[in-house]
């Protein structure tokens, strides 16, 4: 094992591994790190830990120190001056018409040599421009050519799923993507879909490659000839993530129905003829999910009890005890009287008992109001009861209130 502290540069999502040279670095420090081109200003990432000697290059370049306030104010004048080099560059990047895009500029830590990056379709002659740049600034120029990939690493941005782009944010190198990972997760081969801001094909895609591709095994393929619980039939389409499958039936002539893997048995996996293919007579057991599963046992539970149930109920009867019924509300009734033998009256009933009934008698202007509303009611009905002649002539002698108006 050996001791060392990762490390971050400016612009970078990669890690490298340093020896800390005795020191005690903790992550989110700034260090001054020595490597081939110098000594560069550099974060800190993970503290001191240790790794096996094999994943380390070896020569191990030390840590020169921690970074002070002095190195914190070079780099930022290291900073500035790169902004000045970027205007100027372009500057003689449009004297000298040149077919190139500058994208980055970078100094390292002693000032000693600046990086210019850009983009072109081609190959550049610009031998011109890095004697005039050397002239200008008085230190070592160097020009490197990248592709739209790092132009995207470096400037950065938004993807279509709108987060940072990958490659900037934690990518520690480019993965190779092809369309056949689009064409094998069922995507829209539209360029403008499964592209990303730099016009290749999105690093996502290699992300659930291999998940995809482990469906496939268990999956069969489109236009299979298969068996279902429903009969034989061919699959339409396949749903990988799912592991689900729409199957056209050949007896049937509704839309597909879909299945999960587990329900096809494959006759045929791909295209091709169904001759000499035997149909089994037995077809595959159907899918229940783990939910309806518990609710089946559980119904399944509560009916066997039901039925040991009735068949207690019957053996009581046939040898001629009582239902269990008369039994329970026995065993309720003595629940509530408080769990006396006897039929003996408990304590509360029997002072209850003790109890005497007092008449009350109800008076007021709203009993009488009743009885005069209920003798009302009880001469209507007999007028009912007499013919309608007599009726009608009764009524002519009385008032709305139903009496016998006094005779002038």
């Amino acid at each position: 094992m050996t001791e060392v502290i990762s490390v971050r540069f400016r612009g970078g999502s990669k890690t490298y591994y340093f020896d800390p040279h005795g020191l005690t670095i903790e992550a989110g420090q700034y260090v001054i790190v020595e490597t081939a081109s110098g000594n560069e200003y550099a974060q800190c990432c993970e503290g001191n830990h240790e790794v096996p000697e094999q994943s380390v290059v070896k020569p191990l370049r030390p840590v020169v120190r921690v970074a002070t306030d002095n190195d914190r104010r070079t780099n930022e004048l290291n900073r500035k001056k790169e902004k000045e080099a970027f205007a100027i560059c372009e500057k003689k990047i449009a004297a000298h018409k040149l077919e190139m895009k500058l994208i980055r500029v970078e100094s390292n830590f002693d000032g000693s040599k600046i990086i210019f990056f850009f983009t072109a379709e081609g190959r550049v002659d610009f031998r011109e421009l890095v004697r005039d740049l050397a002239n200008v600034f008085r230190s070592r120029i160097e020009l490197r050519q990248v592709g739209v990939r790092d132009e995207a690493k470096m400037i950065g941005g938004l993807g279509i799923c709108g987060r940072p782009l990958c490659c900037s944010q934690f990518l520690d190198e480019f993965m190779p993507v092809s369309i056949k990972m689009a064409k094998t997760q069922n995507l829209s081969l539209n360029p403008t879909k499964i592209s990303g801001t730099c016009g290749r094909l999105m690093c996502c895609l290699k992300y659930e490659q291999n998940a995809y591709e482990d469906a496939m095994k268990r999956m069969p393929k489109n236009d299979s000839f298969v068996n279902t619980p429903d009969g034989p039939g061919n699959i339409t389409s396949v749903d990988l993530l799912r592991e689900e499958a729409k199957v056209k039936l050949d007896d049937s002539n509704d839309p597909p129905r879909t299945y999960k893997g587990c329900e096809l048995q494959v006759l045929r996996n791909g295209k091709g003829s169904r001759e000499g293919i035997e149909i089994p007579q037995e077809r595959p057991a159907r899918y229940i999910p783990p939910q309806a599963e518990e609710e089946r046992e559980r119904m399944n539970t509560l009916l066997s009890a039901y039925s040991f149930r009735e068949e207690q109920t019957e053996e009581s009867q046939s040898s001629g005890e009582r239902p269990e019924k008369r039994s329970s509300r026995r065993r309720r009734s003595r629940g509530r009287s408080g769990g006396n033998g006897g039929g003996q009256p408990s304590a509360p009933e029997m002072e209850i008992g003790k109890i005497e009934k007092v008449p009350v008698k109800v008076s007021g202007s709203f009993t009488a109001e009743k009885k005069a509303a209920a003798d009302k009611r009880a001469a209507a009905e007999q007028r009912d009861q007499k013919e309608p002649g007599e009726r009608s002539r009764r009524s002519r002698g009385r008032g709305r209130s139903g009496e016998r108006k006094p005779q002038e």
